[in-house]
This record gives C-alpha cells, sequence and structure tokens, in this order.
C-alpha cells in the first residue's frame, strides 16, 4: 500500500505529512490512537501543568510538525492515556481554550465515535499545552497495512457505520472535519473513533474556505477544481474512499499531483458532463479540457462487494456534491439495515435494564446483547442487590374458581322418548305419540311449545 501525498499546508495535528510517516522511526500522531477510561461522561475538561506528579511519560508514541504524541500514566487513577503536546507556545489560558482543535472537541464529547478529551494541562512558565486524550490501539492505516486478504464485509459495515455516524454527528453540531483519512480513524476493541480536529471548520463559516486542507487523494473534486468552495460534503467523499480501501486494502484515487488525481478520478466516475464543470468553472481559473471518457465503475473493482455496499460506495463517491448522500442518510441506507435493528433492540434491552444512555457501546456488543435474547440479558446485568430489596411476588398466579353456567336448551329433550333400536335392516315405525309431538311448533312464549293435531300417517309398505 503507498502513501498518501505530502501537500497539506493547513496547521493541524501532528504528523500530517505523509513523509515523515515515511521516513520517521516513530508513529504519526493521527496513528497514536489516545482510553475509554478516560473522564466520566458530562465531566468537565481542566488546565493544569504536565508533571511528574501528575503523568508518568512512559514512551513516545509520534512527532510531526506541530506537535508530538507521549504515552503517558496518570498517577491518580493509573490508567493509561496519550498526551499530544503542541509545539508552538501559547500565551495564556484563554488562547489555549480558544483553539479551534479544542473547541471541537470540548463540543463534540461525549459520543460513542469521537475521541474523548479527558483533560488540557497548560504550563503557564513554558506556555506549553497538552491534550490529555483516551488512548486507542491502532488506526484504519495499521489496521490494513499488511494484509493478503481483505477485511469481511460485515467487519467493513460495522466500521463505516460507526465513522458515519461520527460525521453526522459532527454536521449537526455545525462542524466538518476537512480531513477524514484511514490515518485519523482510530480503534479499540473494534470501537471506531475519529480524531484529529486541528483542521476542522465550522458549516456556517462563508467559503472560500483555505484550498489545500485535505490529503490529496482523499480529496473531493470540489476541493481540486475550485478555490474553497466546498462544505460538509467533502467528508462524505474521503469517508467513501476510506470505504473503498477497507474493502479493498488499496487506495481508490493515488494521484501524483492534483492534475492527476482528476485523471484518476475520471478513470472511475467518468468525465462529468459540461453542466457540472462549469459550475465549478465558477470560482477557478484553469482549464477544463479534460478528454470525456466513460468510467469503470466500482463493481469492477471490487467484484466481491455486495449491491448495497455497492450501492452506498456510488452515493457517497458522486461528483457533484449536491448530490452527494448525507452522513444521516448514510446511516439509514439498506447497507446498514441489519446495525440499525441489532442497535434499536440494545436500546431498548438497556432501557429495560436500567443502564444509562451515555454509556458508549460497541456494535458487535449490540449484535450479542441482541442474539442473548432479554431474559438472558436480564442475568447478566441485573443488580443482586435491587433483586434482593425488590418486592417479592408470588411467581404463580392463583387459579381462579370459575362457574361455567350450563346452556339453556329451549326444548325438553327429558320429554322425548328414547328410541329403541330394534329394526334390522329397515327403518323403525314411529309412533304417533312421538310424532306429534316431534312436529309440534313452538309458541310465542320462550321455551313452550304450540299443540297442532296431525292426522298419522299411512305407510304402504310395499311402495316404502
Amino acid at each position: 500500500m503507498r502513501h498518501p501525498p505530502a501537500d497539506r499546508h493547513a496547521p493541524g495535528t501532528a504528523f500530517n505529512t505523509p513523509e515523515s510517516r515515511r521516513f520517521s522511526g516513530v508513529q504519526s500522531a493521527e496513528r497514536a490512537g489516545m482510553s475509554a477510561e478516560s473522564r466520566e461522561p458530562g465531566s468537565s475538561t481542566g488546565t493544569g501543568q504536565l508533571s511528574r506528579s501528575d503523568y508518568r511519560i512512559l514512551q513516545k508514541i509520534g512527532e510531526g510538525t506541530f506537535s508530538e504524541v507521549l504515552r503517558v500514566q496518570s498517577l491518580r487513577d493509573g490508567q493509561h492515556y496519550a498526551c499530544k503536546t503542541m509545539k508552538q507556545s501559547v500565551h495564556s489560558v484563554e488562547q489555549a481554550h480558544s483553539l479551534r482543535e479544542v473547541q471541537a472537541m470540548k463540543r463534540l464529547n461525549p459520543h460513542p465515535n469521537i475521541l474523548q478529551l479527558h483533560e488540557l494541562l497548560y504550563d503557564e512558565d513554558s506556555g506549553s499545552l497538552s491534550l490529555i486524550c483516551e488512548l486507542m490501539d491502532m488506526n484504519i492505516y495499521q489496521l490494513i497495512k499488511g494484509r493478503q486478504y481483505p477485511l469481511s464485509e460485515s467487519k467493513v459495515r460495522h466500521y463505516m457505520f460507526q465513522l458515519c455516524r461520527s460525521l453526522d454527528h459532527m454536521h449537526s453540531h455545525g462542524i466538518f472535519h476537512r480531513d477524514v483519512k484511514p490515518e485519523n480513524i482510530l480503534i479499540r476493541s473494534e470501537v471506531l473513533k475519529l480524531a484529529d480536529f486541528g483542521s476542522c471548520r465550522s458549516i456556517f463559516s462563508k467559503p472560500p474556505h483555505t484550498e489545500y486542507i485535505s490529503t490529496r487523494w482523499y480529496r473531493a473534486p470540489e476541493c481540486l477544481l475550485t478555490d474553497g468552495h466546498y462544505c460538509q460534503k467533502m467528508d462524505l467523499w474521503s469517508a467513501g474512499c476510506v470505504f473503498y480501501e477497507l474493502l479493498s486494502l488499496s487506495p481508490l484515487f493515488p494521484g501524483r499531483n492534483e492534475l492527476d488525481q482528476v485523471n484518476k478520478i475520471h478513470d472511475v466516475l467518468g468525465t462529468p458532463d459540461a453542466t457540472l464543470l462549469q459550475k465549478f468553472k465558477q470560482s477557478r481559473a484553469m482549464r477544463f479540457d479534460f478528454p470525456p471518457r466513460k468510467g469503470c465503475g466500482f463493481s469492477v473493482l471490487v467484484p466481491h462487494c455486495s449491491a448495497a455496499a455497492l450501492s452506498l460506495l456510488h452515493l457517497m463517491l458522486t461528483y457533484d456534491p449536491e448530490q452527494r448522500i448525507s452522513a444521516r442518510a448514510a446511516l439509514q441506507h439498506p447497507c446498514f439495515r441489519d446495525l440499525r435493528m441489532a442497535e434499536r433492540k440494545a436500546v431498548s434491552l438497556r432501557r429495560a435494564v436500567g443502564e444509562s444512555s451515555s454509556v458508549p457501546v460497541a456494535v458487535d456488543q449490540r449484535w450479542r446483547v441482541a442474539r442473548q435474547g432479554r431474559r438472558q440479558h436480564l442475568k447478566q446485568v441485573g443488580d443482586p442487590l435491587s433483586r434482593r430489596n425488590a418486592p417479592h411476588f408470588p411467581l404463580e398466579l392463583p387459579k381462579l374458581n370459575v362457574v361455567i353456567p350450563t346452556p339453556k336448551i329451549p326444548y325438553p329433550l327429558s320429554s322425548l322418548p328414547a328410541l329403541s333400536v330394534s329394526h334390522r335392516g329397515s327403518l323403525p315405525a314411529i309412533s304417533k305419540k312421538c310424532h306429534s309431538r316431534l312436529n309440534k311448533k313452538p309458541k310465542e312464549e320462550p321455551h313452550r311449545l304450540k299443540s297442532y293435531y296431525m292426522p298419522p300417517l299411512e305407510r304402504n309398505p310395499e311402495n316404502y
């Protein structure tokens, strides 16, 4: 797997350039994940000084242009964290809190698919600022690097569902990431979290934005063909490139430069029509003389992919950003139907047992809980003390003595004589008394019979 290009000029977190990833002996700051035990949901971030009395430095995880990341251990709770220290000096606590990355993480936390900020440490003497974040195991790049066989589609859907959920959470809070790539997507125990918010921007900010913001291989066409006229839909394009990379273990558009990047996009999607190109051309003075070509499509590149996954991939990698799917609509795509059903079952089970909705639960854990069923889940997570103090009720309701009234018969059966079976092969003769009783019509009063006289029938044995 080749490395992405190194034409990112906007300030961000450490180790953003692929050259440092390629030639440095340490991991990148994006790959350093940052522990789910970091802080209780709802707690506020503090400001202090990184010293030996608070944290013990274990090892260096990564270093880049703007920051370095250390693995540290808290001397208060013994947990391991990722300490991201900015190389640029900060002059005041107010400036530290006003940094775009700090503001974004404080606004987006807590969320099960957003990297959690545990503490903010500021040294007034040196002007050093450190972000104490949760520690993750690896990133998507490390997950697929060196693999000979692709991941199962179910696992890829599991990761993409969480990525779309993190993007939907960001966009609903008025922020878009602008640098979604495998190195900025962290994993721990099958839980995916989006990290590195140093390049994020407000959705409500007016364009033009910074042109060279995301890594070229994951840059949307509107970022390549316009002078910074793009929106949050660029995050969905980048997520679609990550989606393909998880399915195929190789980058989708590994362009050597901007023009080659556009050509590689056209090789797969085809050259867009003149109307769409004219929309892009209005904001950039450059030649749009792209040769017309028909793209090969995604089904040729990932033939093992299901129809639902191909459909979502196509919607995320739509050339026109206005027609591109949003993060919220992607969560409702049929590709994630099973995950949505499992999540709904897990939520209903958590409500039944009184669990807190703020505790992050992995999607695979939701699958296991949904399979176990309500009875087994109550046995596992029920509190013995609460069951001990619960009011005692009989296990079985008492049986009710129900008296069923006998139906009223309008005709007195006891008055009818029993027929004696004494014939052999022929019907018995009906007596006059029985015949008259059977042919009586009932009176208007209930349970009474009207009496009518009928002469007895004379039967001819020869004609019978």
